[in-house]
């Protein structure tokens, strides 16, 4: 517990400039690699803010320093100061009414790089003092919620540190080259799928329970597995197999067809969470109505009719 005798003016404010930044960074490397100093300018910070609140804020675990439980409490309680410290470069430079802030947002890689580069671009066009930090992933959130603002996950996070919503639905379907069709056995039902190999994620590394699907497919087994969404959908162009791809990147696709259409179509959510402290940060409400708007105008895209 902290001490009573500990006095407001005691505590820099620029010591908790790096304190939050080890909260959005989610380790104290990539904090100093966000603050442009050397990791041990971060620990001599926070070691001098921890003397001065006499309490212990950062812990070593598995991946690192991490913040403790006390830790993030503060760092929620100081989220505000970064917001303050842009109002006041903003009112220096005559362009208070601009919104400031740095966003950073994590997002599966496919739909990131199709759908959320869109609406970031979109939200720097109307708002420049805005900085976007794009993060593709696939794996799941940390419960810790820290190293982000807004998410985007496949499936909800239940975590008291996180608010979550329905962002979007989506397809996954099996797709061909043309001339991968042409010289292998036909495809008339499902249980043709058993000759064919499938293009799909490294089964050993898939993490996300939402995106275990090839196991409905039958005797399908995965020849070609990759982490990488656009990996799967090149070796799927390239006609290493039958690709069981997001409809919203194999549908533009001139070199695919789409396989049983009809019989294989898995629908799956894009959930979007926000880290509570962010919730009310202007910049991160910009972002997260333009990720709204996106899906809404290219719904169609997501969910193909046919």
């Amino acid at each position: 517990m902290a001490s009573d005798s500990v006095h407001p003016l005691d505590v820099s404010t620029d010591d908790l400039r790096y304190l939050i930044a080890v909260a959005r960074a989610g380790r104290m490397v990539s904090a100093a690699t966000l603050l442009g100093v050397d990791h041990t300018t971060v620990r001599r910070r926070i070691d001098r803010l921890e003397a001065a609140l006499g309490v212990r804020l950062l812990d070593r675990g598995a991946d690192g320093w991490e913040l403790t439980t006390i830790g993030r409490e503060v760092a929620t309680r100081a989220a505000g100061l970064e917001n303050i410290v842009e109002n006041v470069v903003g009112a220096t430079s005559g362009s208070a009414d601009e919104v400031r802030g740095t966003v950073r947002i994590v997002a599966p890689d496919g739909f990131g790089a199709t759908f959320v580069t869109a609406a970031l671009a979109a939200v720097q066009a109307e708002h420049p003092s805005i900085t976007v930090e794009l993060v593709t992933s696939t794996r799941p959130l940390s419960l810790r919620g820290a190293g982000f603002d807004l998410a985007i996950t496949i499936g909800t996070t239940a975590t008291s540190r996180l608010a979550s919503e329905p962002l979007a639905a989506y397809a996954l379907r099996l797709y061909a080259s043309p001339g991968y069709v042409a010289s292998h056995p036909p495809i008339r039902s499902v249980a043709d799928l058993d000759a064919h190999p499938l293009v799909f994620y490294v089964d050993a590394l898939l993490t996300v329970r939402e995106l275990d699907l090839a196991p409905v497919l039958g005797g399908m087994r995965v020849g070609f597995g990759s982490t990488s969404v656009f990996a799967q959908l090149e070796a799927t162009r390239q006609g290493a197999g039958i690709g069981l791809l997001h409809a919203f990147m194999a549908e533009p696709e001139p070199g695919l067809v789409a396989v049983l259409p009809d019989e294989v179509s898995f629908r799956l959510e894009f959930a979007l969470s926000v880290r509570k402290e962010a919730a009310d940060v202007e910049a991160v409400q910009l972002v997260r109505a333009a990720l709204h708007r996106e899906v809404a105008r290219r719904s169609s895209e997501l969910l193909p009719l046919n």
